[in-house]
């Protein structure tokens, strides 16, 4: 796979937590695709992995699409993320798209979605996010 912008910096804690890994991308597209790892440790009582874990995963692939379209130089911080839960989703891997939809000069309009290994779409998600220049969120 080829290097983008993420290379340049650590691996956020979180992001570790979530078994982050790029599977995909495409700057030009504004576009990446995220593999994580659902743990047990992870679900609810019923087994199934607990929604705002999932909707870390999908936030956790929507920041990094804007990252590489922007080669860096912007970093996003959430303004809303609206979550459609369709199906449960059981601990296994998990693989999340996300496309930046409008880019503006300070605000990004994004979306994801989030699928378990049989194909079967878990959730979807829709967000603003405030773009910050990187030199001033990394600091």
């Amino acid at each position: 796979m080829t290097a983008t912008a993420l290379d340049r910096i650590p691996m956020p804690p979180s992001a570790r937590l979530l078994g982050w890994r790029m599977l995909d991308h495409d700057a030009a597209r504004s576009w990446v695709r995220i593999g994580f790892q659902g743990k047990p440790d992870f679900c609810n009582p019923a087994g199934f992995i607990q929604g705002g874990l999932l909707t870390a995963m999908l936030d956790d692939t929507m920041g990094p699409a804007v990252w590489i379209a922007t080669d860096g130089a912007w970093f996003t911080a959430s303004i809303d993320i609206a979550v459609s839960f369709l199906n449960p989703a059981r601990p296994g891997p998990l693989i999340a798209e996300a496309t930046v939809i409008q880019r503006g000069r300070t605000i990004a309009f994004l979306e994801a979605q989030l699928w378990d290994e049989s194909g079967t779409l878990i959730c979807r998600a829709t967000s603003t996010a405030r773009m910050v220049a990187a030199q001033q969120a990394l600091k």
